[in-house]
């Protein structure tokens, strides 16, 4: 099939890739040039496990294009999916210019019958409004060639991105069109070979769908780091009641870590546009709003066991934080909690030495140049002299790190452990002063046993 995907960010480039090596004949364009210039030279603007090589195999076979040529771009596809950002507003709301400004194009350019694919997370009712814009430029032209709207909202968690579009749980497709349903089971067959997860609802419900899935999501998260805060009073691990309640099969394991708050481009946006239009529609979801908030709080626990520890006054104090990305195999610093926590550290008079396996780059335009502030180029480096630890993403490369240089390289063995990363039983053995997040209970008979066998023979 011929596929046009509208923006080359996150969604629309691995949205291409992936449908170009199932053997369709995809293009992608973009109005920025720079990054088309990028994609066409062989670089990724993007940084996401296996992307890259993904890429350069369909753009080798002869399968996935770049361009900026909205003409030519329209012209090919029959399928066009909008996949450009949908940034927020202060006050919650989403912000559509992108998205019409792709439908003003397609309106402009199109000749024949296509299915217009919206891939943005947006409000419900932004079909009404995409089919009104591509309409509205039709008769412009004086031409009047038949189209379908369809929602087909994305569930790609970063870092693993290519293996959920692959291997998806579901393809939720919202569509009233009969044949735009036909030109989508078509383009999906390759991915529901094992068993049908295609879903085909109406265009509002699947809108929806989105909203509601990452909300419930977003809901789980806060749930459990209220609970951890709650756990530290009372003398209880976070993570016994994790596998206590996970175990239920009604509840499940996903999504109940406590730790330093959620982050990224989808579940603070997504939870504040849906409580925007709830209000709107009249609906106060009070969930949500406590799931925003109780966030938020948690975004500045970290700093708040800092603070417990060595007051509030942080001058003189140097802190080496691993982990800046909002999570793990992903360069995205939107809404990451070390945001907040490096601004309040610098605030306060406190020196940071922070390190990311890949944020880097992107940690340095986002945090900006500020003279208490430096870029360690490993792990080790962050460490020394440091007055503790602050870990605050949990990259795999700090899961076994070597303790004993650790507390070497530090000027006391003080961690604050933001995701729950060690057991305090081991850490108390290895002579750490060690604070995770609701971390708060005896440690069992079990766990010191195991952490007395965890204990490695070197470190």
């Amino acid at each position: 099939m011929n596929v046009t995907v509208i923006g080359v960010g996150y969604v629309g480039l691995v949205t291409g890739a992936c449908l170009a090596d199932m053997g369709n004949h995809v293009i992608c364009v973009d109005i920025d040039e720079a990054k088309i210039g990028v994609l066409n030279g062989g670089g990724i603007p993007i940084h996401e496990p296996g992307l890259a090589e993904l890429v350069r195999g369909n753009v080798g076979g002869g399968r996935l294009g770049f361009t900026s040529d909205f003409d030519k771009a329209i012209a090919h596809g029959t399928i066009l999916m909008i996949a450009v950002g949908t940034p927020p507003g202060e006050d919650g709301a989403i912000d559509l210019r992108y998205v019409l400004a792709a439908a003003r194009s397609i309106g402009e350019c199109m000749t024949d019958y296509k299915v217009v694919v919206n891939k943005s997370t947006v409000p419900v009712g932004t079909g009404d409004v995409v089919r009104e814009t591509i309409q509205a430029q039709l008769a412009a032209r004086g031409v009047a060639p038949e189209f379908a709207v369809v929602s087909n909202p994305e569930f790609l968690k970063e870092g693993a991105a290519i293996a959920d579009f692959m291997r998806p749980d579901r393809i939720v497709v919202g569509t009233e069109d009969e044949c735009a349903e036909l030109l989508m089971r078509a383009l999906y067959a390759p991915f529901t070979r094992v068993h049908d997860r295609l879903m085909f609802m109406d265009v509002r419900s699947a809108e929806f769908t989105k909203y509601a899935a990452n909300a419930m999501l977003a809901t789980r998260i806060s749930f459990m780091n209220e609970l951890a805060i709650l756990a530290e009073r009372l003398g209880v691990d976070i993570e016994r009641v994790r596998c206590g309640i996970g175990s239920d099969s009604r509840i499940g394991y996903q999504f109940l870590y406590s730790g330093a708050g959620y982050g990224g481009s989808c579940f603070p946006k997504d939870v504040k546009a849906l409580v925007r239009t709830g209000a709107e529609s009249g609906v106060d979801l009070q969930v949500l709003r406590a799931v925003e908030s109780a966030n938020e709080r948690q975004k500045r626990v970290l700093l708040e066991k800092i603070e417990q520890r060595f007051g509030a006054g942080l001058e003189g104090r140097h802190f080496a934080v691993w982990g800046l990305a909002f999570k793990p195999n992903t360069d995205d610093m939107r809404e990451a909690p070390s945001r907040i926590l490096i601004a309040e550290l610098l605030r306060r008079g406190a020196t940071v030495a922070a390190y990311d396996p890949v944020a880097m780059q992107e940690a340095r335009r986002v945090l900006g140049d500020h003279a208490g502030l430096t870029f360690a180029a490993t792990s080790s480096e962050a460490l020394g002299g440091a007055d503790a630890l602050v870990i605050v993403t949990e990259w795999k490369e700090f899961r076994t790190p070597d303790f004993e240089h650790i507390r070497a390289s530090l000027r006391q063995p003080l961690i604050f452990d933001g995701r729950n990363l060690y057991e305090p039983a081991l850490m108390a053995q290895l002579g750490f002063d060690y604070h995770g997040i609701g971390r708060g209970g005896r440690t069992s008979v079990a766990s010191r046993r195991g952490a007395e066998r965890s204990r490695p023979a070197s470190r």
